[in-house]
């Protein structure tokens, strides 16, 4: 009688990577729906520079998050606390991203009252990516951690913090300085770091 044997790291790994795919399609897919219903109807709704600012940097991060989560293949023992870790980081990627395109705009006058009204959930989940991000780094081995030095044990307090004076501060320029900031060092990460994959 034949033995059953388990499967390997290698087997789990494509399976791990297709669920959280499907669950970072759903961000993306809420993104470009919400952007391409602007292109259809420009002035159905009033726009907010901020707030597309916001769409074009949690686009960049869903697609370098699929991106960088190759390096789950290093990972030897897989767990479901492990598995259950990366959806529910997957999934909060999404609820940010839904927050960005509400299923209707019809208790707002455009994009900056909504954005402002709901800032304290968006920042809220956007400083828990952070927390979350320095999980799934330390999940990737010790090795994969260190490489990011210094900068990534400053970055990661210092983002999150901005992202608390977010949710407390309804100031329009610290909000624009903000993002684009986000913007600008999010794509010279990613380009230092991340071009290819390691």
């Amino acid at each position: 009688m034949p033995t059953e044997t388990l499967p390997s790291a290698h087997d789990i790994f494509p399976h791990v990577r297709i669920v959280m795919g499907m669950v970072v399609g759903l961000g993306v897919t809420r993104l470009l729906s919400g952007v391409a219903r602007i292109i259809q109807h420009p002035k159905q709704v009033r726009l907010y520079p901020v707030h597309i600012a916001w769409v074009a940097s949690l686009l960049l991060m869903l697609v370098h998050f699929w991106w960088w989560e190759f390096g789950l293949f290093a990972i030897a023992d897989w767990t479901f606390g492990k598995y259950l870790f990366l959806i529910f980081y997957a999934v909060v990627l999404f609820l940010i991203c839904a927050l960005l395109f509400p299923d209707s705009m019809q208790d707002y006058r455009g994009y900056e009252d909504f954005f402002y009204s709901r800032r304290g959930w968006f920042f809220g989940l956007l400083a828990l990516t952070y927390l979350l991000d320095i999980a799934d780094t330390l999940l990737k081995g010790e090795a994969h951690f260190a490489r990011f030095g210094n900068e990534y044990l400053v970055r990661t307090p210092v983002f999150v913090a901005l992202c608390l004076a977010a949710i407390w501060t309804s100031n329009r320029r610290f909000h624009a300085l903000f993002v684009a900031a986000a913007l600008v060092y999010q794509i010279s990460w990613i380009l230092r770091l991340f071009d290819t994959i390691q």
